[in-house]
């Protein structure tokens, strides 16, 4: 194979995956749990904010706030995931 054709391809390869993390990094997700917890992330996974309603909020019952949360993350994780697949989908790239 003619080595300045491969290293066209690798630059365009590098180039189309910067593109694709800008883009990701440009992008939101929100996951929630019940309505009472919503977390959103960057299409890196990332959390960039949390929201708890007050009525979330019971002192005698911390163990349920923190599994609206758990809950809200991994929604949003997910939703993070699914946007990286599809953001790389068709790139023929291994790890992508």
């Amino acid at each position: 194979m003619d080595m300045k054709k491969l290293m066209k391809q690798m630059q365009q390869a590098q180039a189309a995956a910067a593109k694709i993390q800008d883009d990701l990094a440009a992008k939101s997700v929100e996951g929630s749990a019940s309505g009472l917890v919503t977390v959103t992330m960057n299409g890196h996974g990332k959390v960039t904010a949390l929201k708890i309603k007050p009525e979330a909020v019971d002192p005698d019952d911390v163990e349920a706030l923190e599994d609206l949360i758990l809950v809200a993350v991994q929604d949003a994780s997910a939703k993070a995931d699914a946007l990286q697949q599809d953001a790389t989908r068709g790139l023929g790239i291994p790890g992508f």
